[in-house]
């Protein structure tokens, strides 16, 4: 038996796990909501299974950095919850909101299971990815079953392999033909009208119901954003006459009354900005039409600056919590001088 006391955690471990420990506390709070809301004993399984999951999370990394004496991230509480609020989301939303958690989880633990090296962490990522595919397929198996499941375009199979022959398949320009979108650009494209459209319907019931008319100034902001980025998409897809994702029931209901403080709300939307990026990072470096890589270049740098805001305003009311960070090794040098 192994006896050996465990290697200290590295800082990639650590960012992992305090960035983990601030989503799921997060997510405890807007989950236990929508169970308050929903009526729908299907879509109800899945929100308590993601649920489960939020608190383990959450409870491993409390007392795993109180063993480290690694302070706790005070993260999000009871406190930035109202139960007793009014719907503010209907039961489909929950459903694709959930879903889209499940598709980040697979994103962010696959990142942090690359970067983690002590047993107990590696365990602790490798069983995260593995619920958070099962949180995934849970979602997916119930949207099939009540048909309200977006496929993806269907295109030919193709019959042969071919090569890229000229410089033509990389143009994109104006004033010249585009060849038409191939299955990695058509994946992209689909994927990030869905997850707007989530991120949309999100953040306008979020601008309803803000206390700050900062906030909710910033979510409208936020809203008119992924709104835009949407047609933009479509328009793109539309060109090559392929289908884009369908019309569901996400639209928030006409409540005022929030069910979430600003400082959540404004971290949820912070960790939306970050994914939007990574996302469309992810295409930029995939695409192969020059106009698709100017787009979202162009998107991305839209978002950046949405985000800085966000931060600028959660700056200002005492709402963003400093990761850990590097000692500064000049600052000491001057207080020992």
């Amino acid at each position: 038996m192994n006896t050996q006391p465990n290697p200290e955690l590295t800082s990639a471990e650590i960012a992992s796990l305090w960035s983990n420990y601030l989503n799921d506390s997060m997510a405890v709070q807007t989950i236990s909501y929508t169970l308050s809301q929903v009526e729908d004993e299907d879509i109800r399984s899945v929100l308590e299974f993601a649920l489960s999951l939020s608190q383990q999370h959450v409870q491993f990394i409390e007392n795993l950095f109180t063993n480290e004496q690694i302070a706790v991230p005070d993260g999000f509480s009871t406190q930035d919850v109202n139960l007793n609020a009014p719907r503010l989301y209907t039961d489909d939303f929950f459903l694709l909101y959930i879903q889209n958690l499940g598709k980040l989880g697979m994103t962010t633990y696959t990142m942090a299971l690359s970067n983690a090296a002590r047993s107990d962490i590696v365990q602790y990522f490798k069983q995260n990815l593995s619920t958070s595919a099962d949180l995934l397929d849970q979602a997916t198996q119930v949207k099939l079953t009540k048909g309200i499941f977006s496929r993806a375009p269907y295109i030919p199979k193709p019959e042969r392999i071919e090569y890229i022959n000229d410089q033509h398949y990389l143009s994109g320009g104006w004033f010249s033909d585009k060849r038409p979108l191939n299955a990695i650009e058509i994946t992209n494209l689909y994927y990030n009208i869905e997850r707007n459209r989530v991120g949309a319907a999100l953040i306008m019931g979020f601008s309803q119901v803000a206390q700050s008319p900062e906030v909710r100034k910033y979510m409208v902001r936020g809203r008119d954003i992924s709104e835009k980025h949407v047609d933009i998409f479509n328009k793109i897809m539309h060109n090559d006459h392929l289908s884009t994702p369908s019309v569901w029931d996400a639209q928030p209901t006409d409540s005022s009354e929030s069910p979430f403080s600003d400082k959540l709300m404004m971290f949820h939307i912070t960790t939306m900005n970050t994914a939007g990026i990574g996302q469309y990072g992810a295409a930029i470096g995939t695409s192969q039409r020059t106009d698709l890589i100017a787009t979202y270049t162009r998107l991305t740098a839209e978002i950046a600056k949405y985000a800085e805001d966000g931060a600028n305003l959660m700056i200002k009311n005492r709402w963003l919590e400093k990761p850990p960070q590097a000692p500064d090794r000049n600052q000491i040098a001057r207080d020992k001088g």
